[in-house]
């Protein structure tokens, strides 16, 4: 079983991931309706910041609480802590 891994912004997180499916799927219902490709585009561009303010809070807040365990000297090696913030920040 997975180590279950909460930081305080997560439900923060998770709400906006919630607004911004909804949002998906009416942009999806917008294409069922045939609206113009500007509409889409513009509701699309606005799915994809708000999915990418949510990775990008993510992850900075993992980096926060990384380097604070580093610095504390609680948690993982020195190594180890500055390897994970070379894997997560592939993804900003």
């Amino acid at each position: 079983m997975a180590k279950v891994h909460v930081h305080e912004t997560h439900p923060d997180i998770v709400k906006r991931l919630r607004r911004a499916e909804g949002h998906l799927r009416r942009v999806i219902g917008m294409f069922d309706e045939g609206r113009p490709c500007l509409d889409l585009a513009q509701q699309l561009h606005a799915v994809e910041k708000a999915v990418g303010e949510a990775k990008r809070t993510l992850i900075h807040d993992h980096v926060d609480h990384c380097l604070d365990r580093a610095v504390s000297g609680s948690g993982n090696s020195t190594k180890a802590v500055v390897g994970e913030f070379k894997a997560i920040s592939k993804y900003l």
